[in-house]
């Protein structure tokens, strides 16, 4: 859904694709198991190895879950282009904006123990917000308040095309959003912007009383069974890891991000997981409900998250930290080297999860909706992943690039 994507990063991605089609194919063979039919799973490997190709696409993972089905869970090309280790299903990468429902999951929690009001203004918990007195919890955590989205200030990208290893602190974050006047009342429209869930990072953190990555692991990733699932507090990233290739770079060269210090994105985009904890992840997100039968929320709670505001693109709805794109819910996500999708399709008890390596998107768009849309094709013909067109790269998105499922970090 929501990309940290900007006019300067879509220029650089188009530039550097006929560079990066130039370099060394993905690796075609698959790694992994295949479950599903063998005529279905041959289609699958054939259509993605097509699309990796065509987009020059180092290396994918895709799991497939429909439930009762035996699954689809495969790993293709390369995780490392300097070693040429192939991709495995079990490796850690960094998931974007798929962060977000893990934030405002935490945010929804404290909901549901009374400590946080939805429909409170931010005001009313966190210091230092313009226009907080008008800002709900609930327009942040369904990107209704206006805020400016802090990842499209250029002086910020250039810092950090400088130094991508730089540590930024959540206020310094803020700092930079707050420079800039609101976009519009809160409410008056949907807008994605990481601001947002930034500023609900810090509300878990002031009323849960821990630091966000202790009250996730406590409170949202043990319960859920998530054990590869993370914040990181630096640039670490658990072993065996994907590494993820980027041109977000001064020069527009395509390199290794994998150790790129992900605090920019924090609240709204830095953690790290495995194809295997979203695929236990994503129906727990969307039903509400843990894995041993326990609530993750309480069913009012989940219903409101459920209820999908209109974004101003067709077939795209977002809720609180959650989107739906023609019937499947989640989110996705992307930053520098990497693009994740995590969704479940209720009508046909079906879980997609997707990882890219790359986020070099050019002429063929987002690489993860990429893939989506080629598998989906395939195995959901009535619920196909299709994202609008990206927009041009000398134009700033409307409204900023959309959430899939929609949206990414």
């Amino acid at each position: 859904m929501g990309r940290y994507r900007t006019p300067t990063v879509l220029a650089a991605a188009s530039l550097l694709l006929t560079a990066l089609c130039a370099g060394q194919a993905p690796a075609a063979a698959p790694q992994g198991r295949v479950d599903i039919d063998p005529v279905t799973a041959g289609r699958l490997d054939d259509a993605i190895t097509a699309a990796m190709h065509k987009a020059a696409i180092p290396g994918v993972g895709v799991g497939l879950w429909i439930d009762g089905e035996a699954p689809y869970v495969r790993a293709f090309g390369t995780a490392d282009k300097a070693t040429g280790v192939p991709v495995k299903t079990d490796m850690h990468t960094r998931i974007g904006s798929v962060t977000k429902t893990f934030t405002v999951t935490a945010v929804l929690q404290l909901v549901d123990d009374g400590k946080v009001r939805l429909d409170a203004p931010i005001s009313t918990y966190l210091d230092g917000v313009p226009g907080g007195d008008e800002i709900t919890v609930r327009q942040l955590a369904d990107m209704r308040s206006g805020l400016f989205n802090y990842t499209e200030d250029p002086r910020l990208l250039d810092a950090y095309k400088a130094d991508p290893h730089r540590a930024w602190t959540p206020q310094e974050l803020l700092d930079t959003a707050f420079r800039h006047p609101a976009n519009f009342p809160p409410g008056a429209r949907w807008e994605y912007s990481n601001t947002n869930t930034v500023l609900l990072g810090l509300l878990v953190e002031k009323v849960g009383g821990q630091p966000l990555h202790t009250y996730l692991q406590q409170h949202v990733l043990e319960p859920a069974g998530l054990d590869a699932t993370s914040l990181p507090t630096g640039a670490e990233i658990a072993s065996p890891y994907v590494h993820g290739y980027t041109n977000f770079t001064p020069d527009g060269a395509t390199v290794d991000a994998s150790t790129w210090n992900p605090s920019w994105a924090w609240a709204a985009g830095a953690t790290i997981s495995t194809i295997d904890d979203l695929h236990a992840w994503v129906p727990a997100l969307v039903t509400g409900k843990l894995p041993d039968g326990d609530r993750l929320l309480e069913p009012g709670t989940q219903a409101q998250r459920l209820r999908m505001m209109p974004t101003g693109y067709p077939g795209i709805g977002y809720g609180l930290g959650i989107a739906e794109l023609d019937g499947w819910i989640g989110h996705n996500g992307e930053l520098p080297g990497y693009e994740t999708i995590a969704v479940r399709l209720p009508q046909a008890r079906a879980t997609l999860v997707i990882v890219v390596n790359s986020d070099v998107d050019g002429k063929f768009g987002n690489l993860s909706s990429l893939i989506a849309n080629t598998v989906t094709k395939i195995a959901t013909p009535d619920h196909v992943w299709e994202l609008p067109p990206a927009a041009h790269p000398n134009t700033v998105p409307e409204p900023s690039a959309p959430p899939a499922p929609t949206p990414s970090a």
